[in-house]
């Protein structure tokens, strides 16, 4: 959410930010709503002032008894109560239009985020890692002899519908493998704080990180009116959620392995084949709630944590930055590492990682007291996934395929898997 008092004090400079974004016009749609609300407020409090003032006036008129003039003051009390009550309803009305517009326009990105239409003009920022040169065709995730017993699309479908896939023995043993792997590695080597968070929240949770108002179709709503998250950063986030904290006490960061839950309502037709793109999956997620001074340092130190991930997996990735048009509505600059995938010859997103400044916390009104005194100030937030489970693992047995269909596993994830080093053609540890 904005600072409606910056946008006021320089609406060129707000204008021309959201113009990167691909959005024109709102600047003046904000400032007319605001100015039509400050003038409700400003015409309440005369007429509040003007209703006192009569107040006073008839209890004068009424001792030194004069009747019409204390008729005349009677009536015009009633009447400036009622035109305070008509503006205060019509400038409580516009505050909240005001409001409800605020909390659709996307975050501003940072000078230096590439300016772009689409994930075309994203600008790549290093390599690790070198593709294996195979001597056989590499085939996708599904069509690996190894991982064909144990994924399972059809019983998906028979119990949920498409979208959904149920994994099996030694498939589903990797899948907890990479999860356990990623929170261990975050927890003693990043100092990340292990946490565990419930999946289904209240509709301002959702607010506070930015899924609702504007997102909604995207994630899935109880009978009751809670959400389930599409990611732990909801939860994650929403820990500081109203909390006034102590700047000594940042940064706090914070890993949570959770199940997430995605309609996937804007990506119809799109990875169908597969279990690239679920309603159901898991994700390993980092949030780090810190001051206004340390935000881009700490995007720099996040990213660098999934990059580890994908390192000590043997994975092969590219960082980029995504550019003005790709980049989600809550950040103000992102990192995207993309895994290579042999099998679709490519290299496809396995983490975002975003800083957002004090956009949330501007939903969330989470705030410090800055150590050397002061008024209190937002906190700024980030997130990033570290690793999606379910795409680490396409990520491994794609690059691990072998020509014999078995599937060779990273060294890291041995001690997991009881010091199997493969999966057999067949589909069994080995």
């Amino acid at each position: 959410m904005h600072d409606i008092r910056a946008i006021r004090d320089n609406p060129e400079a707000f204008e021309a930010a959201l113009n990167r974004r691909g959005l024109t016009g709102l600047t003046s749609q904000i400032l007319s709503l605001d100015g039509a609300r400050r003038e409700r407020i400003s015409a309440a409090e005369t007429a509040q002032a003007e209703q006192n003032r009569a107040s006073k006036d008839v209890g004068a008129a009424k001792a030194r008894g004069e009747e019409a003039e204390f008729e005349r003051l009677r009536v015009l009390v009633a009447e400036k109560k009622a035109d305070v009550a008509r503006m205060q309803a019509e400038a409580g009305d516009l505050d909240g239009q005001l409001r409800d517009l605020l909390l659709t326009i996307p975050n501003l990105p940072l000078e230096s985020v590439p300016d772009g239409g689409g994930e075309e003009d994203n600008v790549e920022l290093r390599r690790w890692g070198t593709p294996r040169a195979l001597d056989f065709q590499p085939v996708e995730h599904f069509d690996i002899p190894a991982i064909r017993p144990g994924m399972d699309f059809a019983t998906g479908a028979k119990l949920s519908g498409s979208r959904f896939t149920v994994l099996k023995g030694s498939v589903a043993r990797l899948h907890r493998a990479l999860a356990q792997f990623m929170i261990d590695l975050h927890i003693t080597q990043h100092g990340l704080e292990e946490t565990w968070t419930p999946v289904l929240v209240l509709e301002d949770m959702m607010v506070g990180t930015g899924q609702l108002p504007k997102f909604g179709e995207d994630s899935y709503q109880t009978r009751e009116g809670y959400w389930l998250i599409p990611t732990s950063e909801v939860t994650l986030t929403n820990t500081v959620h109203g909390d006034l904290l102590d700047q000594a006490a940042l940064p706090r960061r914070m890993v949570a392995h959770s199940q997430c839950f995605r309609s996937e309502a804007g990506s119809a037709g799109r990875d169908t084949t597969g279990m690239l793109r679920q309603h159901q999956f898991e994700k390993v997620e980092m949030v780090s709630i810190t001051d206004a001074e340390s935000g881009l340092a700490e995007h720099a130190r996040m990213t660098r944590c999934a990059e580890a991930v994908l390192e000590a997996l043997e994975l092969p990735y590219r960082t980029i930055v995504l550019c003005t048009g790709d980049m989600g509505a809550g950040a103000r600059i992102t990192h995207d590492l993309e895994v290579w995938l042999p099998g679709q010859n490519r290299y496809r997103e396995i983490s975002s990682v975003s800083y957002c400044g004090d956009y949330q916390a501007r939903r969330m009104n989470a705030r410090y007291r800055p150590a050397e005194g002061g008024k209190p100030e937002f906190v700024h937030t980030l997130n990033g996934s570290g690793l999606a489970v379910g795409r680490a693992l396409i990520a491994v047995v794609e690059n691990g395929q072998q020509a014999d269909g078995s599937v060779r596993l990273p060294a890291a994830l041995r001690p997991y898997l009881g010091g199997a080093e493969a999966i057999s053609a067949e589909g069994q540890l080995i």
